[in-house]
């Protein structure tokens, strides 16, 4: 008689459905597999880009973004 005795087990699972519910547990799983599906997947393409070269990271035709180039290319010299 362990943890992993099946009796345990249907206790638990017993007091989890009269606690949530049956519809809540179905839905809790579902978002429980897709939020490990997501996370897997965000670790699976952190791996597959290239690292950012600190020059690269300005992306766009606003001031600010001019400013903040212009500002590091001097600082540079």
């Amino acid at each position: 008689m362990g943890v992993f005795d099946w009796k345990h087990w249907l206790v638990v699972l017993v007091v989890a459905v009269l606690l949530f519910g049956s519809k809540r547990l179905k839905h809790l799983g579902a978002d429980l597999g897709e939020s490990i599906k997501g996370f897997r997947r965000s670790v699976n393409s952190e791996d597959e880009t290239p690292p950012v070269v600190a020059s690269a990271r300005v992306e766009g035709d606003t001031r600010e973004a001019q400013h903040a180039a212009h500002a590091e290319t001097t600082a540079n010299r």
